[in-house]
C-alpha cells in the first residue's frame, strides 16, 4: 500500500510536465492556424474583384444597342461599339489575368453579338425590299399582295424582337453563371493558399506530432465516459 502511494506520488509531477508540453504544443497549433488564417483572409481581400472590373455589362450593352437599332447605320454603330469592346477586353486579359476566364467569355459573347449584327443587318435589307414591294403593290392596286406583304413584315419584325430579346437574357444569365464560377474559383484558391500556409515549414512528423498533442489535449479535457452499470440503472 506505501509503494503504490509512493509510485502514485513521483508520478504526478511526470503528469503536470507532460499535460504542461501539450499544452504548449497545442498552443503552437493554435497560433500557426490563426496565423494562417490572418494571412488567407489577407490574400482574399487582394484577390477581390474590384468594383469597377463588371466585364459582363459589355456584352448586354452591346445586345442592348442592337435591339434598339433600326437602321443600317445603327446596327453598325452596334456592331462597331461590340469590336471596341473585343478589343479592350483582350487588353484586361494581360492586367487581369485572375478574372481570364470571366473576360473570355464576355470576348465570346461580344464576338456572338458581331455576328448577330451581320445577320441583323441582312434581315433589315431584306425587309427594306419587302416593304418596297408591298408599296408597289399598293400602287398597283394590288391590295390582296401588299396585305400579305404587309403580314409578312409584321410576323418578320416580331420574331426578330422576340430573338433580340433573346439575346440579351443569354448575355445576362452568362454574366451571372460567370459572377458564379469567379466565387468559385475565389474560393477554391483561398482554400488552398490556407493549406499551404498552414503546411508551410512543417514536417510530416512536426505536424503528425502537433496533431497527436492536439487530440491528447482534447481526450483529458473530454468528461469521462459513464460506467456500463450506470446506464443500464438509469434506463431501469
Amino acid at each position: 500500500m506505501e509503494s503504490s502511494g509512493i509510485t502514485g506520488g513521483a508520478g504526478a509531477p511526470q503528469r503536470q510536465d507532460y499535460a504542461a508540453s501539450v499544452q504548449r504544443e497545442t498552443k503552437s497549433v493554435y497560433e500557426m492556424m490563426r496565423d494562417a488564417k490572418e494571412q488567407a483572409e489577407a490574400r482574399r481581400d487582394q484577390l477581390k474583384l474590384p468594383k469597377n472590373a463588371r466585364y459582363g455589362d459589355a456584352p448586354m450593352m452591346a445586345y442592348a444597342k442592337l435591339a434598339r437599332a433600326r437602321t443600317p447605320g445603327e446596327i453598325t454603330a452596334a456592331s462597331g461599339y461590340a469590336r471596341r469592346k473585343i478589343v479592350q477586353l483582350q487588353s484586361a486579359l494581360r492586367s487581369d489575368p485572375d478574372n481570364k476566364e470571366r473576360i473570355q467569355a464576355a470576348i465570346r459573347q461580344l464576338q456572338k453579338a458581331v455576328r448577330r449584327a451581320g445577320k441583323k443587318q441582312r434581315d433589315v435589307q431584306g425587309e427594306k425590299l419587302a416593304e418596297s414591294r408591298r408599296k408597289k403593290a399598293l400602287e398597283e392596286k394590288n391590295r390582296r399582295k401588299a396585305a400579305q406583304l404587309r403580314q409578312e413584315l409584321t410576323r418578320t419584325r416580331a420574331l426578330r424582337s422576340i430573338r433580340e430579346s433573346g439575346y440579351i437574357r443569354e448575355a445576362e444569365m452568362d454574366n451571372r453563371t460567370q459572377e458564379h464560377l469567379s466565387a468559385a474559383r475565389l474560393e477554391l484558391r483561398t482554400q488552398l493558399q490556407e493549406l499551404t500556409a498552414s503546411t508551410a515549414g512543417v514536417s510530416a512528423a512536426a505536424a503528425a506530432h502537433q496533431y497527436a498533442a492536439a487530440q491528447a489535449v482534447t481526450a483529458a479535457e473530454a468528461p469521462a465516459a459513464p460506467e456500463a452499470g450506470a446506464g443500464l440503472d438509469m434506463l431501469a
